[in-house]
């Protein structure tokens, strides 16, 4: 039971920066298109942000089952800002100018790329 959660666990981490970079190219073509950001664009937007508070809990249940990420704490400071940085960005992003919010949209999927990557190099 353990090992396969910790494979899914794996799997979909690398699924979402497949996710995050597809967001990320999709906002930034967005951009500099002068586009607003489309419906489609923000639900996927938002389905990314609760996919990662899913892939957190199940981090949380392979925790919890005896199995800590190799190097600990940096593991688990990069999934808590991925969690908490999404939904945020999205927030302040709807306060102004469309522009303005495919820009912050754009660069969040582009940061929590990075943030997932390192997750997964410390994993």
């Amino acid at each position: 039971m353990t090992d396969a959660l910790v494979f899914l666990h794996s799997l979909s981490a690398r699924a979402l920066v497949a996710f995050a970079v597809l967001l990320g190219i999709w906002g930034t073509y967005g951009y500099f298109r002068n586009a607003q950001v489309s419906g489609g664009f923000r639900s996927s937007y938002l389905i990314m942000a609760g996919l990662t508070a899913v892939q957190g809990l199940a981090g949380l249940a392979v925790f919890a089952l005896g199995h800590p990420p190799n190097r600990g704490v940096l593991h688990i400071v990069y999934g808590i800002f991925a969690v908490l940085f999404l939904p945020g960005a999205y927030l302040y992003a709807q306060s102004g100018s469309k522009r303005r919010e495919a820009v912050i949209v754009a660069g969040a999927a582009w940061i929590v790329t990075i943030a997932f990557l390192r997750g997964i190099a410390t994993g």
